[in-house]
């Protein structure tokens, strides 16, 4: 596989994982602890799925930590949420990486999309089978 730094969702996912550490280092007091490493760890996740899917052997390894990092991304927009609504966090850093995230989300969506691998969630559709139809013939009489 060729070198995960050449994708563009990587530079911008590692681009966001550095935003979201700068702000962390704002981030004060011990009761903010947990929400900081979370916030951390989660940001920090995407870009490192990225890079390590992209050595695994076959589109279908890739894939599963692309979805990896979206699940990662979306737990960074939860604690970014919660940063945002205790005042941990200005409105203006969280409208900044809310938007990063939301990008390298959509990003990774993409790249999926063009892997083109079936999502290992959803179930195959089944065929509708057609109920058996009454079949047609002469009357019979009716049993005494």
């Amino acid at each position: 596989m060729s070198d995960f730094k050449k994708l563009e969702v990587w530079q911008k996912a590692h681009a966001l994982a550095l935003s979201v550490d700068r702000v962390c280092k704002r981030m004060r007091g011990p009761h903010h602890a947990s929400l900081r490493s979370q916030a951390y760890r989660a940001a920090m996740s995407i870009p490192a799925n990225i890079a390590e899917g992209r050595r695994k052997n076959g589109d279908k390894e890739f894939s599963r930590f692309l979805g990896y990092a979206l699940s990662s991304a979306s737990e960074l927009e939860y604690h970014l949420i919660v940063a945002r609504d205790t005042k941990v966090l200005p409105e203006s850093d969280f409208v900044s990486l809310i938007s990063q995230t939301v990008t390298v989300r959509k990003m990774l969506y993409g790249l999926l999309n063009c892997l083109s691998i079936p999502d290992p969630d959803s179930k195959p559709k089944k065929k509708r089978e057609k109920s058996p139809q009454p079949q047609a013939g002469p009357p019979t009489a009716p049993s005494r």
